[in-house]
């Protein structure tokens, strides 16, 4: 398993055994895959994911929205992923019902010295948009943290931290 990938869910992990919001939200999520900069994640549709019609609750869109966008930002070796400064949701289309497979990509479309930025699309089971969200963190007090490390350009390898999986 590449590195990014492994450190990426010790992130997950982090959050879960934290045992607040995204524990109660979607201890189902699973992160796929995880290169520099992009996370690839799915969750499946619970009954508790739903609203009053049946479908995925925009809450819960707006959640993983802040989850995944932190979570693509830990794909850039950060531990620590910072808080969020401004964060919003479009929906487009229905994001499923209870059963099927809800899927996301996570994208850090920049990343400096104070501010990351992340976009997040969100697909049905049949393959389309369902929604989409942006996520700007500060991460200006969370980088240097012990844990952080830097990625071999492919994801595959630790080039500097501790490789601690």
């Amino acid at each position: 398993m590449a590195a990014c990938l492994r450190f990426t869910r010790r992130v997950w992990r982090s959050f879960v055994e934290n045992k607040g919001h995204d524990q109660q939200c979607f201890p189902n999520l699973r992160i796929i895959d995880a290169k520099p900069g992009v996370l690839q994640a799915s969750l499946k549709i619970e009954p508790y994911n739903l609203n009053r019609v049946g479908t995925v609750h925009g809450g819960l869109i707006m959640s993983l929205t802040d989850t995944l966008g932190s979570l693509a930002v830990a794909t850039k070796g950060q531990y620590m992923t910072g808080v969020s400064v401004d964060i919003g949701t479009s929906f487009v289309k229905p994001a499923g019902r209870v059963g099927e497979e809800l899927t996301a990509k996570a994208v850090v479309t920049g990343i400096g010295m104070s501010l990351a930025y992340t976009r997040i699309d969100f697909y049905n089971a049949q393959g389309q948009l369902a929604a989409y969200g942006h996520h700007t963190k500060y991460v200006g007090k969370s980088a240097g943290h012990q844990s952080d490390v830097k990625f071999s350009e492919d994801g595959e390898r630790v080039i500097e931290g501790e490789d601690v999986d």
